[in-house]
């Protein structure tokens, strides 16, 4: 039996990654996608976006729940049935003699996806490390740079909470002292945008928090300008960027923003299994930072200190990989326009409905999946509601008072139809004529 389980690992890695879309669909549907493949081969990937009929394939590789319209894949996304199906295979497997299969033989497993996942990122495997999610490897990275009582770092209004929170416990542990940006959003000038933060560098600022893509809105942040603008001004500074909602999202590589520091979450737009993340550091940075938790070479400029996490879930990252394949097999421009097409297919038919406001930018350099909306007259909450209780679609109510960020966030993914948003503009009208939200 053992010997059967490592062969089977071994060959998992192999195996998965000569898989193609059309063996991720229903079998019996898999020689009609081989056939819709050819057709879209040399396709560009603004033409493939409104190609119905190849992203009703993709669609049937997940299992798509047929009673609610899930619109909220901001928060977390769904895996393709062939990562759950990998996930259950692992799972089962540890099962079977939990420290044998997990500590020999899954553990050998991440390097071979170490490597995958650094050309995906576009780096070295050596500067990358996984780990749960943005929070963790984001809070490494705050938690472990060596800043001193004075040292100011700039982040903005708008930055994802956690990390707020995060900079504010070193303000108030180490004496740090944070400068804030309040961005008005959405913004669609990059020398504004970036003038934002450098306006406010000074001899004493060390970090700058850039938020790739602000999740509350969707806006695209130019990170590589906003941290060239800011060494321009003080050559000390170093670059943390949250990537927790670009990472397969939009394509692009880890280092063309410009940051010494970035942390993504994989269970978000990579449809990874839940409770993945990912950690990078810039090779010659990664000696100077203490990892969040206990390693015997805490100076070592080894990335893998940064994964001494004790015991973890071995199905849920090995599984990563066939997701990374699965998005691969996508390719990650082609899915950056689906999405993009996704967020301008609702968001421009609904902006000219009376007393709506889209508060996410349609130009493409400055949005892709992710838009906010709200109702003059209805609160967030009650628009939340009555979209769900009336026609079962799920998105999420934001009021971020801090951002001054209030409005109904909407994050389609792959496997959403225009039939689900063509529903979604339905209600959303039904709602902002309708007296009260409640049903």
């Amino acid at each position: 039996m053992a010997t059967n389980r490592r062969k089977f690992v071994q060959q998992m890695g192999a195996l998965t990654a000569g898989l193609t879309l059309a063996q991720w669909v229903n079998p019996t549907e898999a020689a009609a996608f081989a056939l819709k493949q050819k057709e879209v081969d040399g396709m560009g990937a603004a033409q493939l976006a409104s190609d119905e009929d190849f992203w009703y394939y993709i669609r049937n590789s997940y299992t798509v729940s047929p009673n609610i319209i899930n619109l909220n894949n901001g928060g977390v996304s769904p895996q393709p049935k062939i990562v759950q199906e990998t996930f259950e295979s692992y799972n089962r497997m540890c099962n079977e003699g939990p420290t044998y299969y997990m500590w020999r033989i899954l553990d050998k497993g991440r390097e071979g996806m170490r490597q995958k996942m650094a050309e995906l990122a576009g780096c070295l495997p050596e500067e990358i490390a996984f780990n749960r999610n943005a929070t963790e490897a984001l809070g490494t990275i705050i938690m472990g740079l060596p800043l001193q009582k004075g040292d100011e770092v700039i982040l903005t209004k708008q930055d994802y909470p956690n990390m707020i929170n995060a900079w504010r416990l070193r303000e108030k542990r180490d004496g740090i002292k944070l400068v804030w940006v309040d961005l008005k959003l959405p913004m669609e000038n990059d020398n504004e945008i970036a003038d934002a933060y450098a306006n406010l560098v000074t001899n004493k600022t060390r970090i700058v928090h850039i938020t790739h893509i602000i999740n509350w809105v969707g806006q695209i942040m130019p990170a590589m300008k906003i941290g060239s603008a800011c060494k321009n001004k003080n050559p000390n500074i170093e670059c943390v960027v949250d990537g927790a909602h670009s990472f397969a999202h939009i394509d692009y590589k880890i280092p063309e923003l410009g940051g010494e520091y970035y942390g993504t979450s994989l269970h978000k737009w990579l449809c990874a299994p839940f409770g993945n993340g990912l950690l990078y550091i810039k090779k010659s940075k990664i000696a100077g930072i203490n990892p969040l938790f206990p390693n015997d070479k805490p100076d070592s400029d080894d990335i893998k200190k940064f994964e001494s996490l004790g015991t973890r879930s071995f199905p849920t990252e090995q599984a990563t990989g066939v997701a990374l394949n699965f998005h691969n097999g996508i390719g990650s421009k082609r899915k950056e326009e689906r999405l993009r097409y996704l967020k301008n297919y609702w968001t421009k038919k609904a902006k000219d409905i009376k007393g709506v406001t889209i508060h996410t930018s349609f130009k493409d350099e400055y949005a892709c999946a992710i838009a906010l909306f709200s109702i003059e007259g209805k609160t967030p909450s009650e628009i939340e509601n009555f979209l769900f209780d009336n026609y079962k679609i799920h998105t999420v109510g934001i009021v971020w008072e801090l951002g001054s960020i209030s409005g109904v966030r909407v994050t389609p993914h792959v496997y959403t139809s225009l039939n689900d948003l063509d529903r979604l503009v339905e209600a959303i009208e039904k709602c902002a004529t309708t007296k009260s939200a409640a049903k």
